[in-house]
């Protein structure tokens, strides 16, 4: 058994608390910590009731270095989980080289002046984490993550080649609320309001925002309109996936949601630059944020499924190929066995299966990595067993 720290307190952060503790074999002990310890202890009275584990909670300020650095020290976790913001990435990769403790994560670093995200920032950590001995896994999430492994099964399992990989991303549930954000409104906005990008014949192709669009039928869902975006394990999947000529990723939007997001936009309450306020700086998307649910209140009345996947095209012994590997949730299940939605479930399901391979040791060597540089069985296999099932459909 091996004790774990868990940083994070919202949503995705609730789920890895309650699937760590479900699985005692490997999650001996538990501590979960956020800079608000009411989100902390209300997660972990939860667990009790639900579970009947006891986790320890902590207050904790992710962005102070040293401050992470006394609480790994006092609790002598095996792993951290850093399920906080993508701001905080590099305080808490800092403080786990620090400190000599493995480290996991679920989305890439993103400075808080610029809307931008890209690993090259904790890439530049892999001599540093190799020398001290200790592993990071990048991207131990649905969407990074569970995509990127798809792709390596598509890659060492059902291709020959690879030509294209399409992500497509669709959310067909319903909250209920006329305009909310399934996971961190400011950080939901600011990916989704970026320039678009794809990889096309050795090139990263720009195209505006929301531009670019096509129609999709998604298992378990139905057709949707997906929107082309950038998104981060576009970079790792170019470099890891030989031969590969195009990657995309798509998303999928309702009209409504659309359209509160341009008038948003119109008005300027979607800009990260900060404006004087009554003689006090504010950034808009800060303030629109306070204003937003919380995306772990959503889950109660949530219905409908989500359904995620890779469109996978090549060749598999000189004949032409192509497979749909997806995941299908639904909202209202997820809420019975974790109290929480389906976008925080597919996220915070394969943050804890990453931990637990590389606990367990079936992944883990010194450096800084993507999940898609290690064997995806066994990941795959623990990810069905911990309420993500997957399947492999043939498509033409």
């Amino acid at each position: 058994m091996h004790k774990v720290l868990i940083i994070g307190a919202g949503g995705v952060g609730g789920v890895v608390a309650h699937k760590c503790a479900q699985n005692s074999e490997v999650f001996g002990e538990i501590m979960l910590a956020s800079r608000t310890l009411s989100k902390c202890d209300a997660i972990a009275t939860q667990i009790k009731q639900l579970r009947g584990r006891d986790i320890a909670t902590a207050r904790l300020d992710a962005d102070d270095v040293a401050e992470t650095v006394g609480l790994i020290k006092d609790y002598a976790p095996a792993l951290v989980i850093n399920v906080a913001l993508p701001y905080q990435d590099l305080p808490i990769m800092d403080a786990c080289l620090e400190t000599g403790v493995d480290y996991l994560d679920t989305a890439n670093y993103e400075p808080r002046e610029t809307a931008k995200f890209e690993y090259s920032w904790q890439w530049a950590y892999r001599e540093r984490f190799e020398q001290a001995g200790i592993m990071a896994l990048l991207g131990s999430g649905f969407d990074p993550g569970v995509t990127n492994v798809f792709c390596a099964y598509a890659r060492d399992k059902l291709f020959d080649e690879i030509e294209s990989i399409d992500i497509l991303d669709c959310n067909g549930g319903d909250h209920g609320h006329p305009f909310a954000t399934n996971f961190n409104p400011e950080i939901n906005i600011r990916e989704i309001t970026q320039a678009g990008r794809y990889w096309n014949e050795g090139q990263w192709i720009e195209i505006d925002a929301m531009s670019e669009h096509r129609m999709f039928d998604f298992p378990g869902v139905g057709e949707r309109k997906a929107y082309l975006l950038y998104h981060e394990e576009l970079e790792s999947l170019v470099e890891h996936v030989p031969g590969l000529k195009r990657i995309r990723f798509w998303m999928t939007f309702g009209d409504e949601y659309l359209t509160h997001l341009r008038v948003l936009g119109n008005v300027g309450m979607t800009s990260i630059d900060p404006i004087e306020f009554k003689g006090q700086k504010i950034v808009p998307l800060q303030f629109l944020k306070a204003l937003l649910p919380d995306p772990s209140s959503l889950a109660e009345n949530y219905t409908g499924k989500t359904s995620i996947g890779c469109l996978v095209a090549g060749t598999k012994d000189g004949k032409a190929k192509k497979v749909f590997i997806h995941n299908i949730t639904d909202h209202a299940e997820t809420y019975k066995e974790v109290r929480a939605q389906a976008v925080s479930y597919t996220t915070g399901v394969p943050a804890s299966v990453g931990a637990e391979m590389m606990l367990t040791k079936q992944w883990h060597r010194p450096g800084v990595w993507n999940m898609e540089q290690f064997e995806p069985e066994p990941f795959l296999k623990r990810l069905a067993e911990a309420g993500l099932p997957w399947q492999v459909e043939d498509r033409q």
